[in-house]
Protein backbone atom coordinates (compact mmCIF):
# COMPACT_ATOMS: atom_id res chain seq x y z
CA UNK A 1 0.00 0.00 0.00
CA UNK A 2 2.92 2.34 0.66
CA UNK A 3 4.57 1.83 -2.36
CA UNK A 4 0.94 3.33 -4.29
CA UNK A 5 0.81 5.90 -1.99
CA UNK A 6 3.40 7.63 -0.63
CA UNK A 7 6.63 9.58 -2.55
CA UNK A 8 9.00 9.74 0.06
CA UNK A 9 10.84 6.56 1.09
CA UNK A 10 11.77 7.80 4.49
CA UNK A 11 8.12 8.02 5.39
CA UNK A 12 7.43 4.61 4.73
CA UNK A 13 6.77 2.04 8.24
CA UNK A 14 6.49 -1.43 6.70
CA UNK A 15 9.99 -1.28 5.23
CA UNK A 16 13.57 -1.19 6.21
CA UNK A 17 15.09 1.53 3.24
CA UNK A 18 18.64 0.78 3.86
CA UNK A 19 18.42 -2.79 3.04
CA UNK A 20 14.83 -3.06 0.83
CA UNK A 21 14.94 -4.88 -2.45
CA UNK A 22 12.00 -5.94 -4.27
CA UNK A 23 12.13 -9.01 -6.73
CA UNK A 24 9.56 -9.85 -9.07
CA UNK A 25 9.46 -13.73 -10.90
CA UNK A 26 13.29 -14.09 -10.61
CA UNK A 27 14.18 -10.65 -12.51
CA UNK A 28 16.92 -8.24 -11.35
CA UNK A 29 16.14 -6.91 -7.58
CA UNK A 30 15.46 -3.30 -7.52
CA UNK A 31 15.68 -0.91 -4.32
CA UNK A 32 13.24 1.42 -2.92
CA UNK A 33 14.33 4.29 -4.55
CA UNK A 34 13.86 2.26 -8.24
CA UNK A 35 10.69 0.81 -7.31
CA UNK A 36 9.35 4.13 -5.83
CA UNK A 37 10.34 5.73 -8.68
CA UNK A 38 9.17 3.18 -10.77
CA UNK A 39 5.50 2.81 -9.75
CA UNK A 40 4.53 -0.50 -8.13
CA UNK A 41 2.72 -1.74 -11.29
CA UNK A 42 5.50 -0.80 -13.49
CA UNK A 43 8.22 -2.96 -11.27
CA UNK A 44 5.15 -5.71 -11.10
CA UNK A 45 4.70 -5.78 -14.87
CA UNK A 46 8.28 -5.03 -16.82
CA UNK A 47 9.04 -8.07 -19.23
CA UNK A 48 11.52 -9.19 -21.50
CA UNK A 49 9.07 -9.67 -24.19
CA UNK A 50 9.33 -7.99 -27.42
CA UNK A 51 7.28 -4.85 -27.68
CA UNK A 52 5.19 -5.86 -29.89
CA UNK A 53 4.02 -8.80 -27.90
CA UNK A 54 3.86 -6.37 -24.70
CA UNK A 55 0.03 -5.71 -23.56
CA UNK A 56 1.71 -3.54 -20.76
CA UNK A 57 4.35 -1.37 -21.71
CA UNK A 58 6.13 -0.86 -18.31
CA UNK A 59 9.21 1.90 -19.64
CA UNK A 60 6.33 3.95 -21.62
CA UNK A 61 4.53 4.57 -18.57
CA UNK A 62 4.71 6.76 -15.09
CA UNK A 63 4.33 5.91 -12.07
CA UNK A 64 1.39 8.43 -12.05
CA UNK A 65 0.01 6.96 -15.71
CA UNK A 66 0.32 3.48 -14.37
CA UNK A 67 -1.89 4.04 -11.78
CA UNK A 68 -4.21 6.07 -13.88
CA UNK A 69 -4.33 2.93 -16.34
CA UNK A 70 -5.47 0.27 -13.17
CA UNK A 71 -7.54 2.89 -11.40
CA UNK A 72 -9.47 3.48 -14.67
CA UNK A 73 -10.10 -0.14 -14.93
CA UNK A 74 -10.88 -0.94 -11.70
CA UNK A 75 -12.69 2.16 -10.22
CA UNK A 76 -13.59 -0.10 -7.03
CA UNK A 77 -10.57 -0.80 -5.83
CA UNK A 78 -7.74 -3.74 -6.89
CA UNK A 79 -7.19 -5.90 -3.88
CA UNK A 80 -4.46 -8.34 -2.65
CA UNK A 81 -5.47 -10.49 -0.44
CA UNK A 82 -3.48 -13.12 1.72
CA UNK A 83 -5.01 -16.80 0.96
CA UNK A 84 -2.67 -18.92 2.59
CA UNK A 85 0.86 -18.15 5.39
CA UNK A 86 3.30 -21.06 4.64
CA UNK A 87 5.92 -19.65 7.21
CA UNK A 88 6.68 -17.26 9.72
CA UNK A 89 9.19 -14.56 10.28
CA UNK A 90 11.88 -13.71 9.85
CA UNK A 91 11.25 -15.61 6.23
CA UNK A 92 7.40 -14.99 5.57
CA UNK A 93 6.11 -17.58 2.31
CA UNK A 94 2.53 -16.87 1.63
CA UNK A 95 0.26 -17.25 -0.91
CA UNK A 96 -2.01 -14.14 -2.22
CA UNK A 97 -4.69 -13.29 -4.45
CA UNK A 98 -4.87 -9.89 -6.91
CA UNK A 99 -8.16 -9.18 -7.34
CA UNK A 100 -11.09 -6.80 -9.00
CA UNK A 101 -14.40 -6.00 -10.75
CA UNK A 102 -13.14 -4.26 -14.11
CA UNK A 103 -15.74 -1.82 -14.66
CA UNK A 104 -13.52 0.65 -16.68
CA UNK A 105 -11.96 0.15 -19.78
CA UNK A 106 -8.04 -0.85 -20.05
CA UNK A 107 -5.96 0.31 -23.23
CA UNK A 108 -8.73 0.46 -25.52
CA UNK A 109 -10.50 -2.59 -24.68
CA UNK A 110 -14.14 -2.08 -23.15
CA UNK A 111 -15.20 -3.32 -19.59
CA UNK A 112 -16.50 -6.24 -19.00
CA UNK A 113 -17.75 -6.21 -15.66
CA UNK A 114 -16.18 -9.15 -14.92
CA UNK A 115 -14.21 -10.62 -12.19
CA UNK A 116 -10.42 -10.10 -12.60
CA UNK A 117 -7.82 -12.33 -10.54
CA UNK A 118 -4.94 -13.81 -10.44
CA UNK A 119 -2.77 -15.88 -7.49
CA UNK A 120 0.83 -16.00 -6.99
CA UNK A 121 3.26 -16.86 -3.95
CA UNK A 122 6.07 -14.47 -2.43
CA UNK A 123 8.47 -14.58 0.44
CA UNK A 124 8.30 -11.70 2.75
CA UNK A 125 12.11 -11.70 4.38
CA UNK A 126 11.62 -8.91 7.38
CA UNK A 127 13.77 -7.49 10.30
CA UNK A 128 13.23 -7.51 13.92
CA UNK A 129 11.04 -4.68 13.72
CA UNK A 130 8.93 -6.68 10.94
CA UNK A 131 10.05 -4.14 8.24
CA UNK A 132 10.54 -5.61 5.09
CA UNK A 133 14.17 -6.21 3.95
CA UNK A 134 13.54 -8.45 0.64
CA UNK A 135 10.11 -8.89 -1.45
CA UNK A 136 10.29 -11.74 -3.67
CA UNK A 137 6.73 -11.99 -5.77
CA UNK A 138 6.00 -14.98 -8.31
CA UNK A 139 3.07 -15.07 -10.66
CA UNK A 140 1.89 -15.01 -14.09
CA UNK A 141 1.25 -11.89 -15.24
CA UNK A 142 -0.89 -13.67 -18.24
CA UNK A 143 -3.62 -14.27 -16.02
CA UNK A 144 -4.32 -10.94 -15.29
CA UNK A 145 -4.07 -10.05 -19.16
CA UNK A 146 -6.48 -11.97 -20.27
CA UNK A 147 -9.25 -10.53 -17.87
CA UNK A 148 -8.66 -7.52 -19.16
CA UNK A 149 -7.91 -7.66 -23.01
CA UNK A 150 -11.51 -9.83 -22.63
CA UNK A 151 -13.59 -7.07 -23.76
CA UNK A 152 -14.19 -6.16 -26.68
CA UNK A 153 -12.05 -3.64 -29.10
CA UNK A 154 -13.30 -0.29 -28.56
CA UNK A 155 -13.17 0.65 -32.35
CA UNK A 156 -11.18 4.16 -33.35
CA UNK A 157 -9.37 3.82 -29.96
CA UNK A 158 -5.68 2.88 -29.66
CA UNK A 159 -5.82 3.38 -25.93
CA UNK A 160 -7.93 4.93 -23.38
CA UNK A 161 -7.32 8.55 -21.80
CA UNK A 162 -6.77 7.86 -18.53
CA UNK A 163 -6.08 11.09 -16.73
CA UNK A 164 -7.22 11.64 -13.44
CA UNK A 165 -10.04 13.80 -14.50
CA UNK A 166 -11.07 11.02 -16.49
CA UNK A 167 -11.34 8.52 -13.63
CA UNK A 168 -14.95 7.84 -12.10
CA UNK A 169 -14.66 9.01 -8.91
CA UNK A 170 -15.37 7.03 -5.54
CA UNK A 171 -19.43 6.99 -5.13
CA UNK A 172 -19.01 7.46 -0.98
CA UNK A 173 -17.02 10.98 -1.36
CA UNK A 174 -19.79 13.38 -2.48
CA UNK A 175 -18.64 16.34 -4.33
CA UNK A 176 -19.00 20.00 -3.32
CA UNK A 177 -21.96 21.58 -5.29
Amino acid sequence: MELSHKTRLGDFKSINPAKFKFFVNGRKGLTGEETLALGSYNALLQTSLPPEFQYYKADAETFESSHDVFRMAFPRGFAWEVLRVYSGPPAIAFKYRHWGYMEGPYKGHAPTGELVEFTGVAVLKVDEQLRAEEVEIYYDPGELFAGLLKGEVISGVDSVDTTASKLQPCPFLKADP
